[in-house]
């Protein structure tokens, strides 16, 4: 006909359309892979802003903990009395001090802002504030 032989022919028939082909299952694969990451993008748990306000919140948690155990009076043993501090990532917080005597318990909250309070706090309350804040038990 053209001069073409029959193994020509085939060759073009096969050639010719296999570029189609493969763009077609691309285009395809895309299809899907796009799909998927619209599912996975509603699927996720929190947006760009979210992100910055649950960091947010996380510096608020009370999650910074240290506890000094001792003995307040020197005719008991056993380290009964603590002080407790409780203190996010600014500093903000309480510490709490139970005093244990023989006959009497007596507790105490004294809040925290900035890693200081107004209250006095007594040498115990500070060695455990401070270690709240450190991460480092003294």
């Amino acid at each position: 006909m053209f001069g073409i032989s029959g193994a020509e022919v085939l060759v073009l028939l096969v050639l010719v359309p296999l570029p189609i082909v493969i763009l077609v299952a691309l285009l395809v694969a895309v299809l899907r892979l796009r799909a998927r990451v619209q599912h996975l993008e509603r699927q996720r748990p929190v947006g760009a802003g979210d992100l910055e306000a649950l960091r947010a919140d996380i510096g608020q948690a009370l999650r910074h903990v240290a506890v000094v155990r001792y003995d307040a009076f020197g005719d008991m043993g056993g380290r009964l009395s603590f002080s407790a501090a409780i203190v996010d990532d600014r500093g903000d917080g309480v510490v709490l001090s139970s005093i244990h005597a023989r006959g009497e318990s007596r507790t105490y909250a004294k809040g925290i802002a900035g890693g200081g309070s107004d209250a006095t706090l007594t040498p115990e309350e500070q060695q455990a504030l401070s270690a709240a804040r450190t991460g480092r038990q003294q």
